[in-house]
Order: structure tokens, then sequence, then C-alpha cells
């Protein structure tokens, strides 16, 4: 062991030739562990992203000729070269739309309470928990639940309202901790800036943290979004038509207050359903049905995150931090 004069005047140790061999060593077994597990990932993302592209491929070969003003204009039909799409779109749209409005308003606001307003006690740590669980329960679960609570205890019926509000049960704890995670993001100096300034805790969370956080919920919402759109599960548990050759009321009329809403207790069939019934029929003609279907699935999906991704980008942008 032998000490050295620095720069500053200051005694220094220096290492020995068997210490920085050490060294040497430990770092290049370090290097090597980082090569392998970037090598590992990059063959599991390739995985994934070649299964993917693989699927989607054969998907756009079998439903691509498919596609026409009929496919998306016509009702289902026992004849495949007739069948369409239409009563299974506008329903996916209406069970999206009630979706949205019954789960974003309660997810946000209740991430924002349990983020900024609620207390820090045993009552609250449980219910954390809880909203945390119940992002990985299984979606017959809350299919279990909306039949027993929306169609026969609160009487909705196999409607589009229990359909929507099923849903939103599904993605509401994905909404709440995508706004809390969003909100912890924000720097506590812009909380401190708030209150110096004398602002109320109200006008904090609505003037600085919402604006700020925003571009990370509308990603959690869309992601529970588009989760909820390919869902099947609670769907066909509380009585979702197979086949269905008509349209609920439209929610827009001629007269006054020129709004129905005689929609949210129509029947109604959506597009994953509507797959279903096709791939569990033996002709090959409803196979390429099933693939046209599942291709529109994709790209409003895709269009979804697409559009998620650019918002957020645009909100970010307009932020000055």
């Amino acid at each position: 062991m032998k000490f050295i004069k620095n720069k500053s005047g200051l005694l220094e140790r220096t290492k020995s030739a068997n210490e920085l061999d050490d060294l040497r060593k430990k770092i290049s077994n370090h290097k090597r562990w980082d090569l392998l597990f970037m090598i590992t990932g990059i063959i599991a993302l390739m995985i994934a992203i070649l299964t993917f592209i693989a699927l989607f491929a054969q998907m756009l070969i079998d439903g691509l000729p498919r596609l026409s003003w009929d496919f998306f204009t016509s009702f289902p039909s026992r004849r495949p070269e007739s069948a369409g799409i239409l009563s299974a779109w506008v329903g996916t749209t209406l069970v999206m739309l009630v979706t949205a409005v019954s789960a974003v308003p309660l997810g946000v606001g209740a991430g924002v309470y349990l983020e900024e307003y609620a207390p820090k006690n045993l009552f609250t740590e449980i219910i954390e928990i809880n909203v945390t669980n119940l992002a990985g329960v299984p979606s017959i679960i809350y299919g279990l639940l909306a039949l027993g609570l929306f169609v026969y205890q609160l009487g909705f019926g196999q409607s589009i309202l229990a359909a929507g509000m099923a849903l939103a049960l599904l993605i509401l704890p994905v909404v709440i901790v995508a706004t809390r995670e969003a909100i912890r993001s924000i720097p506590i100096a812009i909380r401190e800036g708030a209150y110096a300034l004398g602002a109320t805790k109200w006008q904090t969370v609505s003037d600085h943290l919402l604006p700020y956080s925003s571009a990370g919920i509308l990603t959690g919402i869309i992601i529970g979004l588009a989760r909820a759109i390919g869902e099947t599960a609670p769907i066909i548990t509380i009585g979702a038509l197979t086949f269905i050759a008509f349209l609920p009321p439209s929610p827009v009329t001629n007269e006054f207050p020129f709004i129905s809403f005689e929609w949210l207790t129509a029947p109604f069939t959506v597009m994953p359903i509507q797959m279903f019934n096709w791939v569990s029929r033996p002709e090959e003609a409803f196979q390429l049905n099933a693939a046209a279907a599942g291709l529109v699935l994709v790209v409003m999906t895709l269009t979804m995150n697409g559009l998620a991704i650019y918002l957020r980008y645009r909100m970010r942008k307009n932020i000055k931090w």
C-alpha cells in the first residue's frame, strides 16, 4: 500500500497491481453480463415483434380482400359473402362511449383523491393495495360482478349500459393507477411554488398538477380503453347477442331536446363477439370474415394508441416548466 500526494497536496492511496487486476476482472465480468442481458432482451423483443407481424400479416392476407364498403354497412347474415359488421362496430362504439364516460371521470377523481387528499392511514393503505390488485383480476370476474349487480340488482338488463359499466369496472383500476403515477411524476417544486404564492389545495391540483400530468393520465386512459375494446368474457357473461340484425336507437333525434337515451337499454353486439360467432362456424368464408373483422379491430386499437401518443406529445410540448 502506498500513498502519494495529489494536486491538492492531500495523500491518496494507490492501488497495487493485484488490486488493479481484480478491479479489471470485475469490470470485465459486469460488462459481459450487461452484454448478455442486452442480447437476451433483444431476442425477447424480436420474438414478440415477429410473432405480432406474422399474425397480423396472416390476418391481413385473409381479411383484406373481404374489406369493402358493404362489409361495413351490412348486417350479419347466414350467407358469408353478404355478411357485414354494421351492428358490431356500432355496438362497440356505443359501449366504449359508455365505458369512457363512466370510467374516466371516476378513475381520475379517485386517483387525485388518493394521491393528494386521502389521509395516510391503514384504511387508505388497504384501499391502495386493493386498487393495485384489482388491475390483475381476470376479466371474467368483472363480468360475473356486472351480471349480479347491473343486470339483476339494478335492472339494467342485457343492454349497452350494463356492458359499458362492466368494462368501466374493468379499466377503472388502470385509470386510477395511471393517474396516481402521473401526479407523482410532477416535481415537488411545482407544489411548493404554488403554495408559496398562496394557492389553495384545489387551485394547486386544478391549475398545476392536473395540466402537467394530463399527458400521463391520457396515456393510461387510452391503454385502458384499448384493453376494453377487445374484451369478450365480460360481454358474453352479461348476455351480448351473437347475432343481431338491427341497430339500437340513435342517440341523436330530430325533436327537442335532440338527444335520446333509449339506446342505453337496447340489446347489442360488439366486434369480439361477432368474430367469435364467425370463427365458431365451419365454413372457410366465415373464417375470412372473422379475419377481416379482426383486422378492423386491430386498426381501431392502433389508432387509439397512436392518438394517445400524438396528444401526449402535443401536451408535453405546450407545457412550460
